[in-house]
Protein backbone atom coordinates (compact mmCIF):
# COMPACT_ATOMS: atom_id res chain seq x y z
CA UNK A 1 0.00 0.00 0.00
CA UNK A 2 2.72 2.40 0.90
CA UNK A 3 4.51 1.38 -2.91
CA UNK A 4 0.99 2.43 -4.42
CA UNK A 5 0.85 5.78 -2.34
CA UNK A 6 4.39 6.83 -3.03
CA UNK A 7 3.60 5.78 -6.77
CA UNK A 8 0.67 8.32 -6.89
CA UNK A 9 2.40 10.88 -5.02
CA UNK A 10 5.52 10.88 -7.27
CA UNK A 11 3.09 10.89 -10.41
CA UNK A 12 1.15 13.24 -9.41
CA UNK A 13 4.06 15.55 -8.74
CA UNK A 14 5.58 14.93 -11.87
CA UNK A 15 2.60 15.84 -13.78
CA UNK A 16 2.01 19.32 -11.68
CA UNK A 17 6.20 20.02 -12.80
CA UNK A 18 5.27 19.10 -16.28
CA UNK A 19 2.33 21.54 -16.74
CA UNK A 20 3.92 24.19 -14.32
CA UNK A 21 7.27 24.20 -16.89
CA UNK A 22 4.79 24.32 -19.96
CA UNK A 23 3.02 27.21 -18.36
CA UNK A 24 6.12 29.14 -17.72
CA UNK A 25 7.54 28.41 -21.28
CA UNK A 26 6.05 31.23 -23.60
CA UNK A 27 7.07 33.99 -20.79
CA UNK A 28 10.33 32.26 -20.08
CA UNK A 29 10.72 31.76 -24.01
CA UNK A 30 9.98 35.19 -24.39
CA UNK A 31 12.48 36.29 -21.43
CA UNK A 32 15.37 34.13 -23.51
CA UNK A 33 14.89 35.61 -26.95
CA UNK A 34 14.91 39.06 -25.60
CA UNK A 35 18.06 38.67 -23.56
CA UNK A 36 19.71 36.95 -26.36
CA UNK A 37 18.15 38.75 -29.16
CA UNK A 38 17.18 35.25 -31.05
CA UNK A 39 15.02 34.68 -33.36
CA UNK A 40 15.28 38.47 -34.31
CA UNK A 41 13.66 39.83 -31.66
CA UNK A 42 15.13 43.09 -30.59
CA UNK A 43 16.53 44.52 -27.14
CA UNK A 44 15.20 47.93 -25.37
CA UNK A 45 16.08 50.60 -23.55
CA UNK A 46 15.76 53.70 -21.95
CA UNK A 47 18.52 55.94 -23.44
CA UNK A 48 20.70 56.70 -26.74
CA UNK A 49 24.40 56.05 -26.92
CA UNK A 50 26.59 58.41 -26.71
CA UNK A 51 27.74 57.96 -30.13
CA UNK A 52 27.01 58.41 -33.79
CA UNK A 53 28.89 56.62 -36.70
CA UNK A 54 29.11 57.17 -40.41
CA UNK A 55 28.16 53.26 -41.38
CA UNK A 56 24.66 53.97 -42.77
CA UNK A 57 21.54 50.71 -42.46
CA UNK A 58 18.84 51.04 -43.94
CA UNK A 59 15.81 49.68 -41.98
CA UNK A 60 12.67 48.55 -44.19
CA UNK A 61 9.36 48.26 -42.15
CA UNK A 62 6.66 45.45 -42.98
CA UNK A 63 3.35 44.86 -41.54
CA UNK A 64 0.75 41.94 -41.12
CA UNK A 65 -2.39 41.24 -39.53
CA UNK A 66 -3.70 38.36 -38.54
CA UNK A 67 -6.72 37.46 -40.63
CA UNK A 68 -9.24 37.35 -37.11
CA UNK A 69 -8.51 41.03 -36.67
CA UNK A 70 -10.55 43.50 -38.88
CA UNK A 71 -7.89 46.37 -38.65
CA UNK A 72 -5.99 47.77 -41.07
CA UNK A 73 -2.41 47.76 -40.51
CA UNK A 74 0.63 49.34 -42.81
CA UNK A 75 3.93 50.78 -41.36
CA UNK A 76 4.22 54.74 -42.02
CA UNK A 77 7.30 54.70 -44.28
CA UNK A 78 8.11 51.80 -46.10
CA UNK A 79 12.06 52.70 -45.13
CA UNK A 80 14.62 55.16 -43.02
CA UNK A 81 18.35 55.24 -43.33
CA UNK A 82 19.99 55.57 -39.96
CA UNK A 83 23.23 55.69 -39.05
CA UNK A 84 24.15 53.37 -36.06
CA UNK A 85 23.82 54.78 -33.05
CA UNK A 86 21.40 57.62 -34.40
CA UNK A 87 17.87 57.89 -32.93
CA UNK A 88 15.27 56.49 -35.38
CA UNK A 89 11.32 57.59 -35.09
CA UNK A 90 8.54 55.86 -37.32
CA UNK A 91 4.95 55.34 -37.51
CA UNK A 92 3.22 52.30 -38.30
CA UNK A 93 -0.37 52.96 -39.39
CA UNK A 94 -3.62 51.20 -38.00
CA UNK A 95 -7.60 51.27 -38.37
CA UNK A 96 -10.49 49.65 -37.07
CA UNK A 97 -12.50 48.96 -39.55
CA UNK A 98 -15.62 47.96 -37.84
CA UNK A 99 -18.47 49.49 -36.07
CA UNK A 100 -16.82 48.07 -32.30
CA UNK A 101 -13.79 48.33 -30.13
CA UNK A 102 -11.46 45.81 -31.05
CA UNK A 103 -8.32 45.04 -28.84
CA UNK A 104 -5.14 44.07 -30.44
CA UNK A 105 -1.63 43.25 -29.61
CA UNK A 106 1.29 43.33 -32.16
CA UNK A 107 4.97 40.98 -32.42
CA UNK A 108 7.71 42.05 -33.77
CA UNK A 109 11.12 40.19 -35.19
CA UNK A 110 13.68 42.01 -37.16
CA UNK A 111 15.81 40.31 -39.90
CA UNK A 112 18.29 39.05 -40.39
CA UNK A 113 18.07 37.45 -37.05
CA UNK A 114 21.89 37.61 -35.85
CA UNK A 115 21.01 41.67 -35.96
CA UNK A 116 18.26 41.60 -33.34
CA UNK A 117 20.43 42.04 -30.74
CA UNK A 118 21.72 45.45 -32.20
CA UNK A 119 17.81 46.76 -33.30
CA UNK A 120 17.56 48.64 -29.74
CA UNK A 121 13.71 49.99 -29.19
CA UNK A 122 13.28 53.06 -26.66
CA UNK A 123 9.60 52.67 -27.20
CA UNK A 124 6.98 50.74 -29.03
CA UNK A 125 3.42 48.92 -28.95
CA UNK A 126 4.27 45.43 -29.10
CA UNK A 127 2.92 43.23 -26.40
CA UNK A 128 0.59 45.53 -24.85
CA UNK A 129 -2.80 45.43 -25.72
CA UNK A 130 -4.19 48.07 -28.12
CA UNK A 131 -8.40 49.04 -28.19
CA UNK A 132 -8.80 50.80 -31.42
CA UNK A 133 -12.47 52.58 -31.06
CA UNK A 134 -15.23 52.06 -33.79
CA UNK A 135 -13.49 53.35 -37.15
CA UNK A 136 -10.64 54.76 -35.30
CA UNK A 137 -7.61 55.73 -36.84
CA UNK A 138 -4.00 55.66 -34.83
CA UNK A 139 -0.47 56.32 -35.34
CA UNK A 140 1.77 54.06 -33.29
CA UNK A 141 5.19 55.02 -32.94
CA UNK A 142 8.77 53.19 -32.81
CA UNK A 143 11.48 54.56 -31.20
CA UNK A 144 14.39 53.07 -31.90
CA UNK A 145 18.50 52.96 -32.96
CA UNK A 146 21.17 50.20 -34.31
CA UNK A 147 23.20 49.96 -31.27
CA UNK A 148 26.99 50.68 -31.61
CA UNK A 149 28.47 47.00 -30.77
CA UNK A 150 27.07 45.99 -34.57
CA UNK A 151 30.05 47.59 -35.47
CA UNK A 152 32.15 44.83 -33.66
CA UNK A 153 29.96 41.65 -35.09
CA UNK A 154 32.21 40.24 -37.92
CA UNK A 155 28.83 38.00 -39.13
CA UNK A 156 27.07 41.59 -39.64
CA UNK A 157 29.86 44.18 -41.14
CA UNK A 158 28.28 44.04 -44.57
CA UNK A 159 24.20 44.19 -43.19
CA UNK A 160 23.51 46.95 -44.73
CA UNK A 161 19.76 46.61 -44.58
CA UNK A 162 17.29 45.42 -41.22
CA UNK A 163 13.54 44.64 -41.35
CA UNK A 164 11.21 45.32 -38.62
CA UNK A 165 8.55 43.42 -38.97
CA UNK A 166 5.07 43.62 -36.85
CA UNK A 167 2.11 41.13 -36.84
CA UNK A 168 -0.90 42.08 -34.74
CA UNK A 169 -3.54 39.65 -33.70
CA UNK A 170 -6.77 39.57 -32.29
CA UNK A 171 -6.53 39.65 -28.96
CA UNK A 172 -10.15 37.95 -27.14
Amino acid sequence: MHKHRSLVINTAALALGMFMLAYASVPLYRLFCQVTGYGGTTQTATKLPDKIYDRAITVTFNADTDPNLPWGFKPGEPQRIVRVGEHGLTYYKAENKTNQPVVGMATYNVVPHRAGQYFVKIACFCFEEQTLEANQKVDMPVSFFIDPKIMDDPDLKHVNTITLSYTFFLNK
